[in-house]
Protein backbone atom coordinates (compact mmCIF):
# COMPACT_ATOMS: atom_id res chain seq x y z
CA UNK A 1 0.00 0.00 0.00
CA UNK A 2 1.48 3.43 -0.87
CA UNK A 3 1.63 6.60 0.95
CA UNK A 4 -1.48 8.14 0.06
CA UNK A 5 -3.49 4.79 0.41
CA UNK A 6 -2.32 4.44 4.52
CA UNK A 7 -3.27 7.77 5.20
CA UNK A 8 -6.89 7.39 3.33
CA UNK A 9 -7.19 4.67 5.57
CA UNK A 10 -5.93 6.31 8.59
CA UNK A 11 -8.82 9.13 7.89
CA UNK A 12 -11.07 6.30 7.67
CA UNK A 13 -10.06 4.28 10.27
CA UNK A 14 -10.71 7.69 12.68
CA UNK A 15 -14.23 8.77 10.86
CA UNK A 16 -15.07 4.92 11.65
CA UNK A 17 -13.90 5.60 15.04
CA UNK A 18 -15.97 8.75 15.74
CA UNK A 19 -18.60 6.88 13.97
CA UNK A 20 -18.73 5.27 16.64
CA UNK A 21 -19.86 7.81 19.77
CA UNK A 22 -21.40 10.36 17.06
CA UNK A 23 -23.38 10.24 14.05
CA UNK A 24 -21.76 11.15 10.85
CA UNK A 25 -24.12 14.87 10.47
CA UNK A 26 -21.94 16.00 13.84
CA UNK A 27 -18.61 14.88 13.53
CA UNK A 28 -16.24 17.12 12.23
CA UNK A 29 -12.72 17.35 10.53
CA UNK A 30 -11.14 18.61 12.97
CA UNK A 31 -12.37 15.52 15.01
CA UNK A 32 -11.31 13.11 12.15
CA UNK A 33 -7.65 14.65 11.66
CA UNK A 34 -7.12 14.62 15.44
CA UNK A 35 -7.65 11.21 15.79
CA UNK A 36 -6.08 10.21 12.84
CA UNK A 37 -3.08 12.25 13.97
CA UNK A 38 -2.94 13.97 10.34
CA UNK A 39 -3.25 17.84 9.24
CA UNK A 40 -6.13 19.96 7.88
CA UNK A 41 -4.10 20.18 4.92
CA UNK A 42 -3.43 16.33 4.24
CA UNK A 43 -7.00 15.44 5.06
CA UNK A 44 -8.04 18.22 2.13
CA UNK A 45 -5.41 16.89 0.10
CA UNK A 46 -7.20 13.72 0.12
CA UNK A 47 -11.12 14.26 0.39
CA UNK A 48 -13.15 17.53 -0.12
CA UNK A 49 -15.08 16.79 3.34
CA UNK A 50 -15.93 14.39 5.58
CA UNK A 51 -18.37 13.08 2.88
CA UNK A 52 -16.10 12.28 0.08
CA UNK A 53 -14.49 10.36 2.95
CA UNK A 54 -16.99 8.51 3.33
CA UNK A 55 -17.65 7.58 -0.27
CA UNK A 56 -14.39 6.52 -0.89
CA UNK A 57 -14.54 4.08 1.49
CA UNK A 58 -17.55 2.94 0.19
CA UNK A 59 -15.76 2.62 -3.28
CA UNK A 60 -13.67 0.45 -1.61
CA UNK A 61 -16.70 -1.90 -1.08
CA UNK A 62 -17.63 -1.62 -4.85
CA UNK A 63 -14.38 -2.57 -6.37
CA UNK A 64 -14.74 -5.54 -3.78
CA UNK A 65 -18.11 -6.83 -4.56
CA UNK A 66 -20.24 -4.39 -6.84
CA UNK A 67 -17.90 -3.85 -9.91
CA UNK A 68 -16.91 -7.40 -9.92
CA UNK A 69 -20.42 -8.32 -11.37
CA UNK A 70 -20.20 -10.20 -14.56
CA UNK A 71 -16.42 -9.90 -14.40
CA UNK A 72 -15.51 -12.61 -11.57
CA UNK A 73 -18.99 -12.48 -9.32
CA UNK A 74 -22.60 -13.01 -10.45
CA UNK A 75 -25.53 -10.44 -9.39
CA UNK A 76 -26.54 -12.45 -6.79
CA UNK A 77 -22.47 -13.23 -5.61
CA UNK A 78 -21.77 -9.29 -6.26
CA UNK A 79 -24.60 -8.14 -3.96
CA UNK A 80 -24.41 -10.64 -1.16
CA UNK A 81 -20.41 -9.79 -0.84
CA UNK A 82 -21.67 -6.33 -0.78
CA UNK A 83 -24.32 -6.81 1.91
CA UNK A 84 -21.73 -8.77 3.77
CA UNK A 85 -19.42 -5.67 3.78
CA UNK A 86 -21.95 -3.59 5.18
CA UNK A 87 -22.87 -5.79 8.34
CA UNK A 88 -19.03 -6.24 8.73
CA UNK A 89 -19.00 -2.33 9.26
CA UNK A 90 -22.33 -2.40 10.98
CA UNK A 91 -21.82 1.41 12.91
CA UNK A 92 -19.85 2.52 9.89
CA UNK A 93 -22.49 1.90 7.73
CA UNK A 94 -25.84 2.19 9.37
CA UNK A 95 -24.11 5.95 10.43
CA UNK A 96 -23.48 6.87 6.98
CA UNK A 97 -26.73 5.65 5.45
CA UNK A 98 -28.60 7.86 8.34
CA UNK A 99 -27.10 10.86 6.78
CA UNK A 100 -29.15 13.00 4.64
CA UNK A 101 -26.81 15.24 2.96
CA UNK A 102 -26.79 15.86 -0.30
CA UNK A 103 -23.12 14.26 -0.45
CA UNK A 104 -24.17 11.31 1.67
CA UNK A 105 -22.67 7.40 0.72
CA UNK A 106 -26.83 7.36 -0.23
CA UNK A 107 -26.94 9.28 -2.85
CA UNK A 108 -23.18 7.81 -3.81
CA UNK A 109 -24.61 4.59 -3.81
CA UNK A 110 -27.25 5.19 -6.30
CA UNK A 111 -25.44 7.03 -8.97
CA UNK A 112 -22.60 4.08 -8.24
CA UNK A 113 -25.21 1.57 -9.56
CA UNK A 114 -27.14 3.25 -11.88
CA UNK A 115 -23.98 4.51 -13.21
CA UNK A 116 -22.91 1.05 -13.53
CA UNK A 117 -25.83 -0.99 -14.45
CA UNK A 118 -26.31 1.44 -17.03
CA UNK A 119 -22.93 0.84 -18.61
CA UNK A 120 -23.53 -2.91 -19.00
CA UNK A 121 -26.94 -2.41 -20.75
CA UNK A 122 -25.59 0.22 -22.97
CA UNK A 123 -22.83 -2.10 -23.85
CA UNK A 124 -24.95 -5.02 -24.42
CA UNK A 125 -28.08 -2.74 -26.45
CA UNK A 126 -25.10 -1.20 -28.13
CA UNK A 127 -26.38 2.26 -27.25
CA UNK A 128 -24.97 5.21 -26.13
CA UNK A 129 -28.14 6.57 -24.44
CA UNK A 130 -30.69 4.02 -23.07
CA UNK A 131 -34.23 3.66 -24.27
CA UNK A 132 -36.56 5.87 -22.27
CA UNK A 133 -38.91 2.37 -20.96
CA UNK A 134 -35.23 1.19 -20.20
CA UNK A 135 -33.96 4.07 -18.39
CA UNK A 136 -37.03 4.59 -16.33
CA UNK A 137 -37.35 0.80 -14.91
CA UNK A 138 -33.43 0.88 -13.93
CA UNK A 139 -33.95 4.51 -12.22
CA UNK A 140 -37.02 3.00 -10.72
CA UNK A 141 -35.25 -0.28 -9.45
CA UNK A 142 -32.46 1.45 -8.76
CA UNK A 143 -34.31 4.21 -6.29
CA UNK A 144 -36.11 1.05 -4.80
CA UNK A 145 -33.00 -1.37 -3.98
CA UNK A 146 -31.66 1.93 -1.99
CA UNK A 147 -34.38 2.61 -0.54
CA UNK A 148 -34.70 -1.07 0.75
CA UNK A 149 -30.78 -1.40 1.33
CA UNK A 150 -31.07 2.14 3.97
CA UNK A 151 -34.13 0.88 5.45
CA UNK A 152 -32.28 -2.64 6.60
CA UNK A 153 -29.15 -1.01 7.09
CA UNK A 154 -30.51 1.42 9.54
CA UNK A 155 -33.10 -1.24 11.04
CA UNK A 156 -30.39 -3.55 12.50
CA UNK A 157 -29.86 -5.49 9.51
CA UNK A 158 -32.03 -8.61 10.73
CA UNK A 159 -32.98 -9.48 7.87
CA UNK A 160 -30.77 -12.76 6.56
CA UNK A 161 -28.84 -11.69 3.54
CA UNK A 162 -28.90 -14.41 1.06
CA UNK A 163 -33.28 -13.43 2.12
CA UNK A 164 -32.35 -10.01 1.16
CA UNK A 165 -30.56 -10.48 -1.87
CA UNK A 166 -32.93 -12.67 -3.46
CA UNK A 167 -36.15 -10.16 -2.47
CA UNK A 168 -33.95 -7.67 -4.13
CA UNK A 169 -33.08 -9.73 -7.24
CA UNK A 170 -36.96 -10.82 -7.27
CA UNK A 171 -38.36 -7.41 -7.01
CA UNK A 172 -36.29 -6.45 -10.52
CA UNK A 173 -38.81 -5.66 -13.03
CA UNK A 174 -38.52 -8.59 -15.67
CA UNK A 175 -37.74 -6.55 -19.11
CA UNK A 176 -34.37 -5.96 -16.49
CA UNK A 177 -34.09 -9.20 -15.48
CA UNK A 178 -33.81 -9.93 -19.31
CA UNK A 179 -31.42 -7.67 -20.23
CA UNK A 180 -28.74 -8.40 -17.22
CA UNK A 181 -29.37 -12.28 -17.16
CA UNK A 182 -26.09 -12.84 -18.27
CA UNK A 183 -25.00 -11.61 -15.16
CA UNK A 184 -26.98 -14.18 -13.09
Amino acid sequence: MDEKARTRQRLADAVKAEMERAPLDKITVSQIVERAGVTRQTFYRNFRDKYDLVNWHFEELAQKSFKQMGVSLTLREALIKKFQFLKGEQTFFTQAFRSRDHNSVVAYDYQCILEFYTAVLQKKLGVSRLPGDIAFLLEMYCDASIHKTVEWVTTGMERPIPELVDLLLAAMPEKLKDLLSDLQ
